[in-house]
């Protein structure tokens, strides 16, 4: 049984960030010939399933960066490594002493919350105001935030530089992982997304591995938080966008993803 793991944002999603019609195509062509896939994203589940709506994923799947496991079968959603408080109090002051608004996710009785300091910049206040605000998850104050709550992770958005600067930091916390590349919103800013060090991808592909019992998983990814989940995979496929680091790794470079290329590599590796 193959198993199939993909990233969605520069991977699977063109980029509208949308799922394109021949690759939507391209994955009714795989159910038909029973070949499982899941996504592995570092998306939060709301924000990975308004991507994807209308499309059918029927297996696990994962999202933050492997904290959480969602079923849409037995409707379960399972949290791992999520961070403890000293680790939350190390980013929170890191991003307010640089000016930066922490948005701390949190899974609170399968519903999201997103808790966040007062925004600082135009690119930030863009993001809660189109994108946040326009989902089922809730907005609350940073200073509602507490012990009891289950962090899955913080992310946030800034100039390039000052992320950059924050990103190599918060990597030498040996408690902490903290991924990042360039916004949508345009090459002067990055995102970045910190997370307890356990976990990842790859530590959730394998487990879903086990319990669906395949014997061979194929990944897709473009990203440094995809390098774990390309470790324990059999096969493993970069997009011609993909960052160097991904591409020296992979089994292979494919098409880019606004070509639909992870859709065109399907249907030749599966004769689709």
């Amino acid at each position: 049984m193959y198993l199939i793991c993909f990233d969605l944002d520069g991977t699977l999603l063109n980029n509208a960030s949308e799922i394109s019609r021949f690759t939507y195509d391209t994955l009714q062509l795989l159910s038909e010939k029973d070949i499982a896939f899941t996504i592995a994203t570092g998306r939060t589940m709301l924000s990975a399933q308004r991507a994807v709506a209308g499309h059918k994923f029927v297996l696990p799947q994962i999202y933050n960066n492997g904290v959480t496991i969602w079923d849409p079968n037995t409707q379960q959603l399972t949290l791992e490594n999520i961070l403890e408080q000293t680790e939350i109090n190390t980013i929170l002051e890191l991003a307010l002493r640089q000016g930066i608004s922490p948005f701390v996710h949190v899974i609170a009785q399968h519903q999201h919350v997103v808790f966040h300091a007062e925004t600082q910049h135009e690119v930030e206040k863009r993001l809660v105001e189109k994108y946040f605000s326009d989902t089922p998850q809730q907005l609350q104050p940073l200073n509602a935030l507490a012990p009891e709550h289950q962090v899955t992770n913080i992310s946030m958005i800034g100039e390039a530089a000052t992320i950059h600067a924050m990103w190599q930091t918060l990597n030498t916390y040996p408690n902490l992982i903290a991924y990042s590349g360039p916004a949508i919103e345009g090459p002067q800013y990055r995102w970045m997304d910190v997370h307890h060090y356990q976990a990842n991808k790859g530590k959730a592909v394998a487990q879903l591995k086990k319990q669906l019992g395949a014997s061979k998983v194929i990944c897709f990814g473009d990203g440094d938080n995809d390098l774990s989940m390309f470790a324990c995979a059999d096969e493993s496929y970069a997009p011609a966008n993909a960052i160097d680091e991904i591409k020296q790794v992979a089994s292979a470079v494919i098409g880019h993803h606004h070509e639909d290329g992870v859709a065109h590599f399907l249907r030749e590796r599966f004769s689709l």
